[in-house]
């Protein structure tokens, strides 16, 4: 474990090589998984809010589910998250070809709404959870992604890396950083910025 301010970095984050290969995966993170993405509850405001602009984007069977549960919901576990159709795949989603998609960031990536997805998924495969003061971030392995962890083994990504944006949305600049220079330190080579 790596500890940089009130964080807990597993040490996962900065060893695991991984980069999405959506030509193989076909984004089956947001179409399976035992409940919906983790939302805060600023995020389900948010979601309530732009629902109007994202509507438009999405599957008629999203529509239906998101129309039926709310724009998020309770899971078996009672933690807020994004709703499922038939109890698979996020009723975000959108397809394009064969690869799931999430709608929300569509709407976000053609200037509609100013909020690119939730964090819970702009962080994926590393999750957060929270306890009394420290946060803890943690490496979800799933086999649906063992196409990610080879191509970032060929490509040499750190998979803190390959999750820079997301990282630095969650937790700032400067702990990012931090967390990079421990990563050179534990042999993830040194980056060169352009």
């Amino acid at each position: 474990m790596l500890r940089i301010d009130d964080i807990i970095f597993s040490l996962d984050i900065i060893e695991k090589k991984f980069r999405c290969d959506l030509s193989k995966c076909l984004g089956n993170c947001c179409r399976y998984g035992d409940s919906g993405a983790p939302v805060s509850d600023e995020e389900a405001g948010i979601l309530d809010e732009i629902w109007p602009e994202i509507r438009p984007y999405l599957r008629p069977e999203g529509i239906n589910e998101i129309e039926k549960s709310g724009t998020s919901t309770l899971d078996f576990e009672h933690d807020q998250v994004t709703p499922l159709i038939n109890n698979e795949e996020c009723a975000y989603t959108i397809l394009s070809g064969n690869v799931y998609m999430c709608g929300i960031e569509k709407a976000w990536q053609e200037g509609k709404i100013r909020f690119r997805k939730p964090l819970s998924c702009h962080l994926f495969p590393a999750r957060v959870k929270k306890f009394s003061g420290i946060q803890a971030v943690n490496f979800q392995e799933l086999s649906i992604c063992a196409t990610a962890l080879e191509r970032g083994s060929g490509d040499d990504i750190c998979l803190h890396r390959f999750l820079r944006e997301p990282l630095i949305r969650a937790f700032g600049e400067d702990v990012y950083n931090d967390l990079d220079a421990a990563a050179v330190e534990f042999g993830c080579k040194r980056q060169n910025r352009k």
